[in-house]
């Protein structure tokens, strides 16, 4: 019988790490994703040692087109089973639309995209036909509306958002369960990479743990979407009763991304 595993992107640090800390809590057999190897081998002989789990390591550059299919051929080389998948992996750019470089708009749209929908297409369709799974998508409250200082973070968030909602929906009859993560402000040392001063920041800065604590609640719920605190619930709630230009100009100068 294939060994069970949850594969989780991104898992060298922040969201992810917190993830892959929390199921070898729990027992679970990991795969790791990024493409720091380094940081992947030094995480899973940690957990290997202290929570008597098998740790998988795949290092891969999810900005690759081909990095998905790679990753699920490693899967089947090593005769696993990947029962939950965490699209954990993000990257951002905090500054002006225009200002972007070439080169990170097609890596941030690559990531935050088309290597989820691209891994989650490979996976869902494993998981619907053996009749059961998980798929954890991490979104934001970014997804919610478009963020001046934040526009291309923003767009791929309610991208993950709305095909997240679109799955939850078509697989619920298969046994899979799918889960959008909608969190506020995380501290995962993503904000250097960005170029986002966390200084700005009007709102609350989250643990990572918080994220995961939410989705773990949310996928055993089978939600659709879930909100991490109870912050993050009002403000999904009162972007609904706000009109579209006042959220938009709320968002950003919440955010710290625009217009100071």
């Amino acid at each position: 019988m294939a060994m069970r595993c949850t594969l989780i992107t991104g898992a060298s640090m922040g969201i992810g790490e917190a993830f892959a800390r929390e199921f070898a809590r729990r027992g679970n057999n990991l795969i790791l994703v990024a493409r720091s190897a380094e940081l992947l081998h030094t995480l899973a002989a940690e957990l290997r040692t202290k929570r008597h789990v098998e740790v998988l390591v795949c290092v891969s550059d999810l900005t690759r087109p081909t990095a998905p299919e790679e990753i699920h051929q490693f899967c089947l080389r090593e005769g696993v089973k990947v029962d939950l998948l965490i699209n954990a992996a993000g990257l951002s750019f905090a500054g002006a639309y225009s200002g972007i470089p070439a080169e990170k708009l097609e890596e941030l749209m690559a990531v935050n995209i088309l290597a989820l929908a691209r891994l989650t297409r490979i996976f869902s369709a494993d998981m619907a036909s053996s009749g059961e799974g998980g798929i954890i998508n991490i979104a934001s409250l970014a997804g919610l509306q478009g963020i001046a200082g934040l526009g291309l973070y923003s767009a791929t968030k309610s991208f993950v958002i709305t095909l997240t909602e679109a799955l939850h929906e078509e697989l619920k009859s298969s046994g899979v369960k799918v889960l959008a993560v909608c969190p506020g402000f995380i501290e995962t040392g993503f904000f250097a990479v960005a170029g986002h001063d966390p200084a700005t920041i009007l709102l609350p800065i989250s643990d990572a743990s918080v994220v995961v604590k939410a989705a773990v609640r949310g996928l055993m719920k089978n939600k659709m979407r879930v909100y991490p605190t109870l912050l993050d619930t009002l403000l999904a709630f009162g972007e609904r009763l706000t009109p579209r230009e006042v959220s938009v100009r709320l968002a950003a100068f919440l955010s710290g991304s625009w217009g100071k």
